[in-house]
């Protein structure tokens, strides 16, 4: 299974984007993947963060959690966030309709009012974290969104901009086949965002 695993990974890698990373990175991990490999010190805190904010007790589910994260890395144009994290709401939420009509139009979107005003709390702090205005909260608020919701939703949108940074500034690769996300969805909706033992190479780190 592991070694299938890998060669799925290799696979997909020769259908990605021909970009040369600015730091020499795994050649068969693209993405914010071969990055945490890269040094795992500075990884193993990020994915404690990733896990306890899309997989940890929350009052939003993890199929909402990953809108937040797919709509981010969208309006950051970053394609490797962006595949990954659509695909894992699509695998969460059971069907591919949704996480593509709030990246188009959050207002239009088929879902609840709450995540409409928490959605558009996640694209201003992508915007510029000054753009959360009192009237986003406010109406986050009216539409029934806890604090702790409105928190977390802010902390997310926050994170993944970090995550589309470290990898648009890195040069990482994105694949370009869709079975490489869909093999991606699959893992991080199965496993979460910890550290598979054994699945990667020896780190360069």
């Amino acid at each position: 299974m592991r070694q299938l695993f890998n060669h799925s990974i290799i696979e997909a890698f020769s259908h990605s984007e021909k970009l040369m990373p600015h730091i020499p990175l795994p050649e068969q991990l693209p993405g914010i993947t071969g990055l945490l490999e890269y040094r795992l010190d500075t990884a193993q805190p990020i994915r404690e963060l990733t896990q306890i904010l899309l997989r940890g007790e929350s009052t939003l589910s993890t199929g909402e959690r990953e809108l937040i994260a797919a709509l981010v890395s969208s309006r950051n144009c970053t394609n490797f966030c962006e595949a990954a994290h659509t695909k894992a709401a699509d695998l969460l939420l059971g069907e591919d309709k949704t996480a593509r009509a709030v990246k188009q139009d959050i207002e239009t979107a088929p879902v609840s009012e709450k995540m409409k005003a928490l959605l558009q709390i996640a694209t201003l702090t992508q915007q510029n974290s000054r753009a959360v205005t009192p009237e986003a909260v406010a109406r986050a608020r009216e539409a029934s969104a806890t604090d702790r919701e409105i928190h977390d939703t802010v902390l997310i949108a926050a994170l993944f901009c970090l995550y589309n940074k470290y990898v648009d500034g890195l040069a990482t690769v994105a694949p370009t086949d869709p079975a490489f996300y869909q093999m991606l969805g699959e893992r991080i909706t199965g496993r979460g965002y910890v550290r598979p033992p054994g699945v990667y190479p020896v780190s360069s780190s």
